[in-house]
């Protein structure tokens, strides 16, 4: 039997994302909710795991921490790179790395809420709203005619380029 850890589950969702079950019994999977920031306890917490799935780049899985996990034989990430896998120790150790596929979609909608919500000011307007304090105390920040910097005009960049082109912004990119 194998036993398989989802790291960095904060919204405790993986579980019911996929059919886990249909892997038992040859692989036992457990989720792994909160962060684990001391590396003594997170090496507990992952010492019988064989197959990590790592969410995004939460937690770092570095050469030294890799080391200390002779049980592992595979890591998957959610995305197809993951800067926070040392994959020269895992090439090293014989450790199999893979991605999975993944939507650009979400994380450009987030971003844009996140924008929209700053330059309108949208959070501390609700909150007055909701306890009957003052509400609409704040001039929102048009976008039309400002500048977006984007770091890489991938998938999730080039979506961003549209869309702030569609508001009248500029972009700048490296």
């Amino acid at each position: 039997m194998l036993n398989c850890t989802l790291l960095d589950d904060y919204q405790n969702v993986a579980l019911s994302l996929a059919d886990w079950a249909s892997l038992q019994p040859a692989v036992q999977t457990r989720s792994l909710h909160q962060p684990v920031a001391d590396d003594d306890a997170l090496i507990a917490a992952l010492a019988d795991s064989d197959i990590i799935v790592a969410m995004r780049e939460r937690t770092p899985l570095t050469a030294a921490r890799l080391a200390r996990l002779p049980r592992l034989k595979l890591i998957v990430t959610s995305g197809m790179r993951n800067a926070a896998i040392d994959l020269d120790a895992c090439r090293a150790r014989g450790i199999a790395v893979c991605g999975t596929e993944s939507s650009s979609a979400p994380p450009l909608e987030l971003t844009w809420g996140l924008l929209l919500a700053l330059a309108r000011h949208i959070v501390p307007e609700n909150q007055a709203l909701r306890s009957g304090g003052p509400w609409q105390q704040h001039l929102g920040i048009g976008l039309e005619g400002k500048t977006l910097g984007l770091i890489g005009l991938g998938k999730i960049g080039g979506g961003m380029t549209k869309v702030a082109q569609a508001f009248g912004m500029r972009v700048c990119a490296w």
